[in-house]
C-alpha cells in the first residue's frame, strides 16, 4: 500500500511515505502498553489537562492544519478551518467532562456497597478514513484518552500528511509517549496489529467492504469494535413542508466537502405536491456553484480527493443511466485540471437500478417523486443503511413523529444534520454497530469493574441462588 500526498486540485504528488517496519510498530505496541498499565491507577485529570492543552493548539493552529487538509484530500479552506475548529470543540468537550463520565457509580443491591468502576480498557487500533482527516481521529482520540486508552492509527492511504500532522498536535501539547502512534500499515500488517493481545479493540470509520474486513479481524480475535460505516441518507419534503426553508439548504446537505460525507443528503424523498418545483430549484443551486481552487473564497466546490474515486463515481452514474435513470442535470465533463465532478441530479431510479442501493460518495443526488407520507417513510427506510438523515414539515412536532419512523441513527427536523460533541453519531443496518460522541461513546471502550463489598460481619443475604444459594446458609 503506497502511502502518498497527491494534491487533488493540482495533481502534484506531494510526499510519499514507506510502510512501517516491523521494528516500528512493535516498538509503538510495547509503548502504548506500557502507558495503558501505567495509566491504570491513574486519575482522569491527569490526562484532561492534554485534552484542554490540544483543544487550545487546534484552536491557535488552525490556518496551519487546515492547509494541511486542502493538500491532503482538496477540501474548501474554509470546511477544512470548520473541521480544525469542531476538533477543538470535541477535545475541550471531553476535557471538561470526562470526570463526570468516569466517576464511579453506586448500585442499590442486597449484596452490599456495589460501585461500577470505569477503568481504562486497553490499547485501541483507529482505522480512518480521508474524508474527515483529523475529525474522525478526534471523535476516538478524545473520550478514549481520556479512560485511559492508549492509541495506534492506521489513516487513509492518501491522507498521510494529516495523520503526522494530528500525532505532531499530541506530541506538542506533552502528552505522555505512547498515547497515539500513527503507522503507515499495509492490509496485512493491519491483520497482525488487530491479532496482537496487547491491541484490547478496535474503532472503524470507513466504507461497508473496510469494515466487514476489520471486523472479521476483530471478531475472530475476540476483540470488541465499533463501526461507523457508509450512508444513503434521506431528505425527506412532506406536504407541509416550508419549501422556501428546505430549498435553503438542500443543495449544502448534499454538496458540503463536495458531497463526500457518510451523513450526506443522497436520496431526496419528496411528495408529489412539492417535486417539481424542488426538482428545479435543486438544480439552479447546483448551476450556480463555482469550481476551482480550494484556498480560493470564491470556491463554492472542491475537487473530489482522487482521480479513482472520481471515476468510480462516474462508473456509478453511468451505471444508473444505462438501467434507466433521468440525468434532470449534470453529468458533464468540466474543463479543469484537478479532479473536479460536476454535481449531477439523477432521476426515475426504481428498485432495479444498481444507484437504488448504492451509497454514491461525490456530488450527486438522487431526487424520488412519492404520493404522500406513508411512501416517503417506506422508501426511506428500503435501503441496506441507516446513518442519518433529515425531514422537513410544517410542524415540528410531526416532523419528529415521522423521523421516529424511520430507520436511522440519527434524524434533524427541519434543519441541517450537523455534528457536535454531545450529539451521539452512528448508525444501524449496515451503516455500522456503537456510537461515537456524546456521553455514552465513552464506555464503548472502558472496563465497567463491579466491585462490591459487604460492610458488615458474615454473608449477605442473597435470595436468588449463585454461589450462596437459599437454604444452604446455617447459623
Amino acid at each position: 500500500m503506497a502511502y502518498q500526498t497527491v494534491n487533488p486540485y493540482t495533481n502534484e504528488v506531494v510526499q510519499k511515505y514507506n510502510n512501517s517496519t516491523p521494528e516500528e510498530i512493535e516498538a509503538a505496541l510495547a509503548q502504548a502498553y506500557d502507558l495503558y498499565q501505567s495509566w491504570r491507577d491513574d486519575p482522569v485529570a491527569s490526562r484532561t489537562k492534554y485534552l484542554h492543552k490540544l483543544s487550545q493548539y487546534f484552536t491557535t493552529h488552525v490556518d496551519e492544519l487546515a492547509q494541511v487538509l486542502v493538500t491532503d484530500m482538496g477540501k474548501l479552506y474554509s470546511e477544512a478551518q470548520g473541521e480544525v475548529a469542531i476538533c477543538a470543540d470535541i477535545a475541550e468537550y471531553y476535557a471538561q467532562n470526562a470526570e463526570r463520565l468516569l466517576a464511579p457509580k453506586s448500585i442499590p443491591t442486597i449484596a452490599g456497597q456495589a460501585q461500577v468502576l470505569n477503568r481504562p480498557y486497553g490499547v485501541l487500533m483507529a482505522v480512518e478514513p480521508w474524508n474527515f482527516p483529523y475529525y474522525q481521529i478526534m471523535r476516538v482520540f478524545a473520550p478514549y484518552f481520556a479512560a485511559g486508552d492508549p492509541m495506534v492509527l492506521k489513516h487513509a492511504s492518501n491522507t498521510p500528511g494529516s495523520a503526522l500532522a494530528f500525532e505532531k498536535a499530541v506530541q506538542a501539547v506533552g502528552a505522555p509517549a505512547g498515547s497515539f502512534k500513527n503507522l503507515f500499515l499495509s492490509y496485512e500488517q493491519v491483520s497482525d496489529v488487530i491479532a496482537d493481545e496487547r491491541i484490547a479493540g478496535v474503532c472503524l470509520t470507513g466504507s461497508e467492504r473496510g469494515g466487514r474486513s476489520v471486523a472479521k479481524e476483530a471478531g475472530q480475535n475476540l476483540k470488541k469494535s465499533t463501526m461507523e460505516l457508509g450512508g444513503n441518507d434521506v431528505f425527506v419534503v412532506l406536504d407541509d413542508a416550508n419549501l422556501a426553508e428546505a430549498e435553503k439548504i438542500a443543495a449544502s446537505s448534499r454538496l458540503y466537502n463536495c458531497g463526500q460525507v457518510c451523513t450526506s443528503s443522497k436520496r431526496f424523498i419528496v411528495t408529489e405536491k412539492n417535486y417539481a418545483h424542488f426538482l428545479e430549484n435543486l438544480k439552479q443551486q447546483f448551476a450556480a456553484v463555482k469550481m476551482g481552487d480550494p484556498m480560493d473564497p470564491e470556491t463554492t466546490l472542491a475537487p473530489m480527493c482522487s482521480k479513482k474515486n472520481k471515476n468510480k463515481l462516474q462508473e456509478q452514474v453511468d451505471e444508473a443511466i444505462a438501467a434507466g435513470a433521468t440525468v434532470y442535470y449534470g453529468n458533464e465533463p468540466v474543463d479543469l485540471p484537478g479532479q473536479f465532478f460536476q454535481p449531477t441530479i439523477l432521476t426515475d431510479i426504481d428498485r432495479d437500478n444498481p444507484a437504488y442501493y448504492a451509497e454514491m460518495f461525490g456530488p450527486v443526488a438522487q431526487v424520488y417523486k412519492v404520493k404522500d407520507e406513508a411512501e416517503a417513510i417506506k422508501l426511506a427506510n428500503d435501503s441496506h443503511l441507516g446513518l442519518g438523515g433529515i425531514v422537513f414539515s410544517g410542524d415540528p412536532q410531526h416532523g419528529a413523529e415521522v423521523a421516529a419512523k424511520i430507520e436511522t441513527g440519527m434524524v434533524f427536523v427541519n434543519t441541517y444534520l450537523s455534528t457536535l460533541p454531545e450529539l451521539p453519531f452512528g448508525g444501524v443496518k449496515q451503516s455500522g454497530y456503537g456510537r461515537e460522541l456524546g456521553d455514552d461513546c465513552i464506555y464503548q471502550f472502558v472496563n465497567q469493574e463491579l466491585v462490591v463489598k459487604n460492610p458488615q460481619a458474615g454473608l449477605p443475604d442473597n435470595r436468588f441462588g449463585g454461589l450462596i444459594a437459599p437454604g444452604l446458609i446455617k447459623d
